[in-house]
This record gives structure tokens, C-alpha cells and sequence, in this order.
């Protein structure tokens, strides 16, 4: 049994937690869907919901499956060779959650979602209200990524980010990663037998970080980084993050009880605001504007708007209402937010006060280029 940690004790009043789990454990590295492992786990989250936790799962393996089914020993490379594999997956992992929860006494439900579900407004909040829904009806919702139809615009990149992204859809609570590693150490343990474990830390810390390597699995896109990454993107909504071996016996159970089990990488921010939040979580930004050092403290410390008269330049080609990033003079993102004008507006009133707006464009729509309500800071 693992200690008691006091930091752990995050999670005993955790509610409503996101549950991801792994291509090379879903598939028992390849080999197929892991019945059992499956079943395990549903029996898990079945105590879970017993003890009046929502929980949601977010489970890879699709594509895995798909591959083992159509007798691929490759994970192919051509975008419709994927779709097809995630297609065919599909049907295997949906009705796998569906038997092994149902044993257990749990309804559920398959949401398959893209990021363009999740950077257009309307369909956020959509996915939102299902989503918790669902779990005021007692159903777990088992999400993946919509492999069949994603290309690189939209997709998400990795389920890690997508567990993050569904955490700060629902507001959860916490966010437990299952990986076939211990968590997270100071260098690769496969690689340097000096590495130390990391029972805690802050997410969001850059040391982090510069600790984790990267795609650990032929089978997945991800790796610790991709988990460290997700941790930080999770803390933007107050859910802290554990990172744990998914094939530790009663590992969420445990976890829940307050256990010192994996990585426990701890939020530092309160929760933010629905539309603050939707704007943090777009992963596709559609341009950016560079700001002067005067603008960088405005935003910064006195919580101000963004003026055009602040702006120095303007990349990319954006509308009004879509999100953009605010970086400062080295280019590095200290914020981003729902631009008044679209990006060949923005270059002609560049570096000029309000009152020239009209001149320059024949009309007035709002003095800020980013109006502070509409605005969230993604580097203090």
C-alpha cells in the first residue's frame, strides 16, 4: 500500500474526474483490446460512481485496435490509411466500454469529438451541456478523438491534451493519466539509471518540463511530455493532475482515497471563467499581434485591454471574433483573447490612438483590439 501523502489529499474531495488511458495499455501493447484490463477498470469507476464521483473516461486505442484487426504491424503514416484503421477500431473499443461498464452496473455513452467541436463556440457549449448531462443521468461518457474524420488542422494532437481539454470542459476536478510508466522522473529511468522519481510538483513548472523526453510507445502520439503539457493545460481550469501506472491494483480507487500513487502534479490557479477557459484551450490560433513593453505591463499588471496604439505588429490572417495570441517583443505568447478587428483592419490601425479609427476605416467598432473581458493571460 502506498503512503498517505498530505498533498495527495487533493483528491479525496475531487467530484467530477477525467480518466485517460493509453493506446499500449488499452491494447495490452498491441496485442488487441485487454479485456481485462478494461473490465478492471470499469469496475473502478463503477466504485467510483458508488462513492457519488462523476467520472468521465477518455480512452485511446481506436487506431491500435484497428491496426490489430486489419493485420497491420505499422502504425501507417497516410491520413486515410488512419481513418480507415480508426473506423474499424472503433467499433471494438465502444463496444468493449460498453459490455465491461454495463457488467458493472453503468450505463455509458461513446463522444467522439475534433477540435473544431471545441474552438467554435456554439459547438463547445454543446459539448459542454451534453457532456455534464450525461453525468447528472449517471451515464459515463467514453470519449475519444474522431480519428475517422480529423486531419492535422483540426485534430488535437494526443488524447493527453484531449483528456486536459474535456477537464476544463466540465470543470473537473482532477485529471488521472494512466500510462505504462511509474510517472514522471528526473531523465528517462529506461535510459539513465540515476533518474529519480517525482512524487509532486507544480504543474505549469518549466522543470518539469525539461525532464520528460519524447514518444515513449510506437503505438501512440504521445509521451511524457505530452502528459506534463496536459497537466499545465488542466491547472487553467483548477484540476490538478496525477500521473500513474495504469496496471497498479486499484489504482483509482487508491487514488481517490488519497494514496500516494504516481505523479501528482498540483494546480496553482483558480478555476477560470466559461469564456475565458474557451479561449485558453484553443490549440490553432489564426494570427497574433506583437505588443510594446508598455502594453505587456497594462495587460500584465493592471488587468487593462489591448489598444491598437500598443500593438507594434500583426501576423496571420484572422476575422473579428476569432481568437488570437498577444505576444510580447520576443515573440513569446503572454496572452490571447477575441480580436474587435479582423487582421487587415488591425495593420492600418496599428500604433494609432482610437480617435484616428474612423479615418482609417470608415467606422468605429470597438476602441480595444481586446477587450480585457475577453481576454485571459496564458504566461504571468
Amino acid at each position: 500500500m502506498a503512503p498517505i501523502d498530505d498533498t495527495f489529499q487533493v483528491l479525496r474531495g475531487a467530484r467530477r474526474i477525467v480518466i485517460k488511458v493509453g493506446s499500449s495499455l488499452v491494447t495490452n501493447d498491441g496485442r488487441g483490446l485487454d479485456e481485462a484490463a478494461i473490465g478492471e477498470w470499469c469496475r473502478q469507476m463503477s466504485l467510483l460512481v458508488g462513492d457519488k464521483r462523476e467520472v468521465i473516461m477518455v480512452s485511446s486505442g481506436a487506431i491500435a485496435e484497428g491496426m490489430k484487426r486489419l493485420g497491420w504491424v505499422e502504425r501507417p503514416r497516410a491520413i486515410n490509411e488512419l481513418q480507415a484503421a480508426a473506423a474499424v477500431g472503433q467499433m471494438g473499443l465502444a463496444q468493449m466500454y460498453e459490455t465491461k461498464l454495463r457488467e458493472n452496473g453503468l450505463p455509458s455513452a461513446q463522444v467522439l469529438l475534433t477540435h473544431a467541436d471545441l474552438a467554435d463556440r456554439e459547438r463547445y457549449l454543446n459539448a459542454r451541456s451534453t457532456l455534464l448531462t450525461l453525468l447528472k443521468l449517471g451515464v459515463v461518457p467514453v470519449i475519444n478523438e474522431n480519428d475517422t474524420v480529423v486531419n492535422d488542422e483540426i485534430k488535437f494532437g494526443d488524447n493527453d491534451t484531449l483528456g486536459a481539454l474535456v477537464a476544463n470542459l466540465v470543470e473537473a476536478d482532477a485529471l488521472l493519466i494512466l500510462t505504462d510508466q511509474q510517472g514522471l522522473y528526473s531523465a528517462d529511468p529506461r535510459k539513465d539509471a540515476a533518474a529519480k522519481f517525482v512524487r509532486q510538483g507544480k504543474a505549469g513548472d518549466p522543470a518539469l518540463e525539461a525532464m520528460a523526453g519524447g514518444a515513449g510507445s510506437s503505438l501512440g502520439r504521445g509521451g511524457m511530455i505530452t502528459k506534463i503539457l496536459a497537466a499545465k493545460r488542466a491547472a487553467g481550469s483548477g484540476a490538478s493532475t496525477v500521473i500513474a501506472w495504469g496496471r497498479e491494483p486499484d489504482v483509482l480507487v487508491r487514488l481517490s482515497h488519497g494514496e500516494a500513487i504516481g505523479t501528482l502534479l498540483v494546480a496553482q490557479t483558480q478555476k477560470n471563467q466559461a469564456r475565458k477557459q474557451w479561449i485558453a484551450d484553443h490549440l490553432q490560433l489564426r494570427g497574433s499581434v506583437t505588443v510594446d513593453p508598455g502594453a505587456v505591463t497594462k495587460l500584465r499588471e493592471d488587468g487593462k485591454s489591448l489598444l491598437p496604439i500598443g500593438m507594434t505588429s500583426v501576423d496571420g490572417d484572422f476575422s473579428r471574433g476569432d481568437v488570437i495570441a498577444i505576444r510580447d517583443a520576443a515573440g513569446v505568447e503572454m496572452a490571447r483573447g477575441l480580436a474587435n478587428y479582423a487582421s487587415s483592419e488591425a495593420r492600418l490601425i496599428c500604433r494609432k490612438p482610437s480617435s484616428e479609427f474612423e479615418k482609417l476605416l470608415g467606422y468605429v467598432a470597438e476602441p480595444e483590439m481586446v477587450h480585457r473581458d475577453n481576454l485571459v493571460l496564458t504566461r504571468s
